[in-house]
């Protein structure tokens, strides 16, 4: 590996989109990039209010019938979301979709390593450049 590859890619989630942002980021991971993404709490996701609080409601109800601990689980935490949908994007039942997901690190704020970094945006998953203005738009 060079250099330039050993060195994490550090991404503000600030005025994201989920979905956008969550195929960048799986790309990078499996070329073998380290990505950390911070502020989770202020990604975005498009469309209308009521379709997408009845989609995660289905999605809730979806459970063990005998025994609901067993799974699947319902992450509520931002970051959480945003790495269960990276992982919907990668192979992570392989070797390699496993080697990719341990080199994203996702946070809920700024832990200190990373507040005095310099952070990144990503212009194609920007909700203010991919959505028109009339768009809809709901924060976690």
């Amino acid at each position: 590996m060079t250099d330039l590859s050993k060195k994490a890619i550090l991404i503000d989630g600030r005025g994201h989109l989920l979905g956008r942002l969550a195929s960048v980021i799986a790309k990078q991971i499996l070329n073998g990039r380290n990505v950390v993404v911070v502020r989770c709490e202020d990604l975005q996701l498009s469309g209308h209010f009521f379709r997408n609080k009845i989609k995660f409601l289905a999605y809730l109800r979806k459970r063990c019938n005998v025994n609901p601990a067993r799974g699947p689980f319902h992450f509520r935490a931002p970051s959480r979301m945003l790495w269960k949908a990276v992982r919907g994007m990668v192979p992570h039942k392989t070797k390699r979709g496993h080697n990719a997901l341990k080199q994203l690190k996702v946070y809920e704020g700024i832990p200190p390593p990373y507040d005095r970094q310099k952070r990144l945006c990503v212009p194609i998953a920007m909700r203010q450049l991919c959505l028109r203005p009339d768009r809809k738009v709901r924060h976690f």
